[in-house]
């Protein structure tokens, strides 16, 4: 159906474009709500929380939990919005919320997000499967790092619009279903993950979904001229200068709730006690 997404519907995409820029969030301070407990949110907290997913994809809770590391703060918040079906990673833990700390065992060695090196711009379960993309992402920090461990956040709608602005043809390049690829996971001759081929922005339910990596290594973009150049442009769009991109250092009590936006992780001080947890959901945020 025609729609903003659709290329050939310049009139829809224009309005939308219109509606998208005046709503979204000018700073960091109005991307944040202040709630007290994320596991009973009040009518006014949740429609707080609601308001900005809606503008932006994403919000910042600042809850007053501090340091309690009870996961029923990350899975009742979810299922808040209508969050239930958890991708079970293999790094996750048992109840598939994953412990997100500097981590040297066997399962956990050898990739990044249990190191304190920093993270490129990506979403979330890019590598994953086509039925198993992951639409919603609930981060909570439970122990903030003592130096460092900041996040930069960028609603993927914004990256698609600056695309666009640049060159339509880039977003058709980037939508064709082989456009990215990710290399099969292999550790000791076992294959951990098969590879895994797909578009970077895709159309669900009417959404636009974004999968994407900024690394440099084991990806492999479409060999032709358009996907080579749509991948270059995207990397500009994420490395320039854009005022919708915003960071923060999350403290403890806090966390992000999104539509798997784009968002990095700066590297944080060896030794430290930083612990986030994650879950990711093959379920979008219901605002209902």
């Amino acid at each position: 159906m025609p729609g903003p997404f659709d290329l050939n519907d310049t009139a829809a995409y224009a309005a939308w474009r219109e509606r998208k820029l005046a709503d979204h969030p000018r700073s960091l301070a109005e991307l944040i709500v202040e709630v007290d407990d994320p596991r009973d949110l009040t009518g006014a907290e949740r429609a707080a929380l609601a308001d900005r997913v809606a503008r932006c994809n994403m919000v910042i809770y600042a809850g007053r939990t501090r340091d309690d590391a009870d996961k029923e703060i990350v899975m009742a918040l979810g299922r808040g919005f209508g969050l239930h079906r958890l991708d079970h990673n293999p790094g996750a833990d048992e109840d598939a919320v994953t412990s997100l700390q500097v981590s040297d065992d066997a399962r956990h060695a050898g990739y990044i997000p249990y190191s304190n090196r920093p993270i490129a711009w990506h979403t979330d379960g890019y590598y994953n499967a086509a039925d198993r993309q992951i639409h919603g992402v609930v981060l909570h920090c439970v122990r903030p790092a003592l130096e460092g461990g900041a996040n930069r956040l960028l609603d993927h709608e914004i990256a698609y619009i600056r695309l666009r602005d640049r060159d339509p043809a880039h977003i058709a390049a980037l939508m064709r279903g082989d456009a990215m690829t990710i290399p099969a996971n292999v550790a000791d001759g076992q294959v951990l993950r098969d590879a895994t081929a797909g578009p970077v922005f895709a159309i669900h339910g009417g959404h636009l979904h974004m999968r994407y990596t900024a690394r440099k290594r084991n990806v492999i973009w479409r060999d032709d001229p358009e996907t080579q150049a749509a991948a270059r442009a995207l990397g500009d769009v994420l490395t320039g200068e854009e005022p919708f991109a915003f960071e923060a250092t999350m403290q403890g009590g806090w966390g992000l709730l999104s539509n798997n936006v784009l968002h990095t992780r700066s590297g944080f001080e060896e030794g430290s006690r930083r612990l986030l947890y994650r879950a990711r959901y093959y379920d979008r945020i219901n605002l209902a």
